[in-house]
């Protein structure tokens, strides 16, 4: 029964991205900057957590490769809908992220992991309910830029899924580990990227709401998310984890009404009850 709360969880928390992240983009912190300084205080906090304890770090070089292609994963699928922030709303960017559990799916068929018609209906029908939800944003706020890196922020957070989901050489390595390694290797790839491109690191960062967002970000839509996503991926499999990721555009989307003053309309409400029926129909379907 883990397996599906975790899922809730990781919707929820990785929703809250733009709740974060886009009062810092607004005063003028890089997205270098920001990403850095997330994956950095989620890395010592984790670090200390691992510590308390007593948990060994010790990983063979094989699993060290595989979670390298984790972390490279999971940066990049940061990079792209941060960047997507600047062009479109962030209630739609994190809304097109949601595009993973069909990307997943598809992914998964060529492994050959055919899911079963109950997952198939419900990607089919959350796929729907999220289509309906990026209708009712508004047109205005639609620039082909930003849908793209977008959607591909969603392909690379689903090859991170079905990593997680398919390497046996990584199945011995805790939730906590994983998550700490994954964002070691973004921490050092954002540092590195800040130093070539003569980015100033704390431009834009400055006072305690400054610090407060960033703490924010990495706790929740880092080391909640990507701990919790490991839970549920391995408990109830990688495609029934990503659909279970509708509560990711739900969240991202009331925040960006309620905070940010982005457009409620009938159309986001109709897409969000759709895509809780269907999740709520999948798991009732399979048994769990």
């Amino acid at each position: 029964m883990i397996g599906y709360p975790c899922g809730i969880i990781t919707g929820v928390a990785y929703g809250l991205n733009p709740l974060f992240a886009k009062p810092l983009i607004n005063a003028g912190a890089s997205i270098e900057s920001i990403l850095f300084f997330r994956y950095t205080i989620a890395v010592l906090l984790l670090g200390g957590y691992l510590l308390i304890r007593k948990e060994s770090f010790k990983i063979s070089l094989r699993q060290s490769a595989i979670l390298l292609a984790l972390g490279l994963l999971f940066t990049a699928s940061s990079i792209f809908l941060f960047e997507s922030y600047k062009y479109i709303a962030s209630g739609l960017a994190t809304t097109l992220v949601f595009l993973f559990p069909v990307l997943v799916a598809i992914i998964m068929v060529f492994l050959k992991v055919v899911p079963s018609w109950p997952v198939w209906l419900s990607i089919a029908v959350t796929f729907a309910g999220v289509v309906i939800m990026t209708g009712g944003t508004g047109e205005e706020c639609v620039n082909p830029v930003g849908v793209w890196l977008a959607i591909a922020s969603a392909f690379v957070y689903a090859l991170f899924i079905v990593i997680i989901n398919r390497s046996k050489r990584i199945s011995t390595i805790s939730n906590s580990l994983l998550t700490f390694y994954a964002l070691s290797v973004g921490a050092a790839v954002f540092f590195t990227k800040s130093l070539c491109s003569g980015t100033e690191l704390m431009n834009g960062i400055e006072g305690a709401n400054a610090w407060f967002n960033l703490v924010g970000l990495a706790i929740f839509p880092t080391i909640v998310s990507t701990a919790t996503l490991a839970v549920a991926t391995r408990n109830i499999g990688a495609t029934k984890a990503s659909v279970l990721g509708v509560f990711e555009p739900v969240t991202a989307i009331l925040v960006g009404t309620m905070v940010f003053g982005e457009a409620l309309t009938s159309n986001i409400v109709i897409g969000i009850v759709i895509s809780v029926i269907a999740v709520t129909f999948m798991i009732a379907a399979t048994k769990r």
